[in-house]
């Protein structure tokens, strides 16, 4: 398993269409501008979320994506190994069946326990205990077609929403801990 910014940002969009996809399929544009992440890289990673079975496509006005199951059934690491490049993995296993140093065969027997528990720990975490994290945060998902007013009859200004998303499964296992 690789951690790469594409996970990252793939986790991050899927949060996003968690909170924002109860009223309807969520645009890749809308996703675009409230993550500042690139149309066209958006389109590539859905293209592998879709493939993968954890969003479906809606076609034509009102369309965009929506999970294709309900949150707490999507875990992190579904979300990171559908974007993983398989390529990669392909030359890693050619590398590891070539003859190598006599000492090589324990380091790779480390490496490959250390990725085993990164992908169960990232088992263990659920889209919704994501989604749950940044609604504790005062994140909400935008009302489309409304303006929220407060008492005063103003328009009432929202925290904007900025997935703060760890950047690494070292952070996200810090973050994991200090919830506990």
């Amino acid at each position: 398993m690789r951690l790469t910014t594409k996970g990252r940002f793939a986790v991050t969009a899927m949060i996003d269409i968690a909170l924002h996809g109860r009223s309807g399929p969520v645009t890749l544009a809308s996703i675009s501008l409230r993550q500042r992440v690139s149309l066209s890289y958006l389109e590539l990673l859905f293209g592998k979320l879709r493939r993968a079975s954890l969003v479906e496509s809606t076609r034509g006005p009102g369309g965009g994506y929506s999970l294709s199951r309900k949150a707490a059934e999507i875990s992190v690491a579904d979300i990171v190994l559908s974007i993983e490049d398989h390529d990669a993995e392909a030359t890693r296993q050619r590398d590891a069946d070539a003859p190598g140093e006599a000492g090589r065969c324990e380091i790779d027997e480390l490496w490959a326990t250390v990725n085993l528990r990164a992908v169960e720990f990232l088992k263990s975490i659920s889209l919704q205990s994501l989604v749950d994290e940044q609604k504790a945060k005062g994140v909400q998902a935008a009302v489309r077609n409304e303006v929220r007013r407060s008492p005063s009859g103003q328009p009432a200004t929202r925290k904007p929403f900025v997935v703060d998303a760890p950047n690494s499964v070292f952070a996200l296992g810090r973050r994991q801990q200090s919830a506990s």
